[in-house]
């Protein structure tokens, strides 16, 4: 069976022995651990991993800068001893947090749900989402899917034939039935359909045809700006 290709970044030793110790005892995570984060950013880059193990405070960069700039295939779980970024964390779409020291247990956990967010965006493209209403579900075509956002009970999924559909399928579950190549998060509470992008700055997505500009969150801002700059999926730059 492959094994799946994994990178730690830590500046603590003792911590990327543990992480080494807890993958040779699952038998199917293949580790390179870094101590220096730079390195380990550059073979991130290099080297397309599946998972990403990264610490938080570090000395000279912070993981959540990293995270940032990770490529927006990559999984990654925070390891760090600072419980008060688990917020930011998430925001920034981590599969999990895992706050030192931790378990084995705890650590297996986190892992098992990597795997399936990377079989759920490594299986075939759906063509539909299927999302919980009042009394029923309704298939949406992802080609009439212009944006979502989330409310208070419930999220807004709002269709480039017009109008929107109320649906009670949390953004969370949502994003989980997206295809990552074709629509991304950009704030806590919107996705957007990246070939629906029209201009963008590092603040405001304006969608073709809809007179609304959506926000892009403070956390996402680096990476975000930096999709859709190198991507293909807009034409038109707003001069930032």
């Amino acid at each position: 069976m492959k094994k799946i290709c994994c990178i730690a970044i830590d500046d603590e030793p003792i911590a990327l022995l543990v992480i080494k110790q807890f993958c040779e005892r699952r038998g199917d995570l293949e580790l390179i651990t870094f101590s220096e984060p730079s390195i380990g950013l550059e073979e991130i880059r290099r080297l397309k991993p599946d998972l990403v193990f990264l610490d938080i405070e570090m000395n000279s960069i912070s993981g959540l800068d990293i995270a940032h700039i990770l490529p927006y295939e990559c999984c990654f779980i925070f390891t760090t001893a600072h419980a008060q970024y688990a917020l930011n964390g998430f925001e920034l779409d981590a599969v999990d947090f895992l706050h030192k020291p931790f378990a084995y247990e705890r650590f297996e956990k986190a892992v098992n749900k990597a795997i399936r967010r990377m079989k759920a965006h490594n299986s075939r493209i759906p063509e539909n989402i299927v999302v919980k209403q009042e009394y029923s579900n309704i298939s949406i075509p992802l080609s009439d899917i212009l944006y979502i956002e989330a409310m208070e009970n419930y999220t807004k999924i709002f269709r480039l034939s017009g109008g929107y559909t109320l649906s009670h399928t949390s953004l969370k579950n949502i994003q989980e039935l997206l295809p990552q190549n074709t629509f991304l998060r950009i704030h806590r509470s919107y996705i957007i359909a990246l070939d629906k992008v029209e201009q963008f700055s590092k603040r405001e997505i304006k969608l073709k045809g809809y007179p609304k500009s959506i926000p892009i969150g403070r956390l996402y801002t680096a990476k975000i700006y930096k999709i859709l700059i190198s991507g293909a999926n807009t034409k038109q730059e707003t001069g930032e």
